[in-house]
């Protein structure tokens, strides 16, 4: 934010002083050593001055006019210039926090992703898709014990239905082989009974 304030200071700064070459340009028209560049007040003085020979003749007060102009364009310039070196330091010094708080803020970053992608379980920090891996691997376990143990179940309800069938079928057996017995055991009885009457 303080690097855009400063960029648009510095734009503001360079209209300012092109508004005021125009201006200056304006007044060069005219010509005069009190206004206009440099360049438009050395013209001045040569329009100005007077021919001796193949020379010309410059008044003093001119000359000593341009200097104090020079003097104070150079001190104007090198002011503008320790400004701008100034204002290069400080938006050097900007950029080199703004690029220290950008690290700082990419190591909090990753570490909030490490954070959001790990967490603790019993005591031990376990990344989440290792989580999910080993909760799928203990359900699929869990699923086929189950399958396993259902299998087995209804392998032996099935052989508890055999064996009760065969069970009821070897009780019949038996009653109906006691019930002959019973009948065979009467009837001997009968026929030992009648043997002894018979006597």
């Amino acid at each position: 934010m303080k690097i855009l304030f400063r960029l648009n200071l510095i734009l503001l700064s360079l209209m300012i002083s092109l508004s005021t070459s125009y201006a200056q340009e304006v007044e060069e028209n005219k010509g005069s050593l009190d206004s206009g560049t440099i360049d438009s007040q050395f013209d001045y003085i040569y329009s100005i001055s007077n021919n001796f020979q193949e020379y010309k003749v410059v008044k003093r007060t001119n000359l000593d006019q341009l200097k104090s102009n020079m003097l104070d364009s150079m001190r104007t310039m090198r002011q503008e210039v320790s400004d701008l070196k100034g204002l290069i330091a400080s938006q050097k010094d900007s950029i080199g926090n703004l690029n220290n708080t950008l690290v700082s803020t990419e190591t909090e970053k990753q570490e909030a992703i490490a954070e959001k992608d790990n967490f603790s379980f019993l005591g031990m920090g376990i990344h989440k898709a290792v989580y999910s891996s080993f909760m799928w691997i203990l359900v699929a376990v869990l699923a086929g014990a189950l399958a396993i143990f259902s299998f087995q179940y209804f392998s032996s309800f099935k052989k508890i239905k055999k064996a009760q069938k065969d069970l009821a079928e070897v009780q019949e057996e038996f009653d109906n082989h006691r019930k002959n017995m019973l009948d065979r055991e009467r009837k001997l009885k009968r026929e030992l009974v009648d043997a002894q009457l018979g006597r």
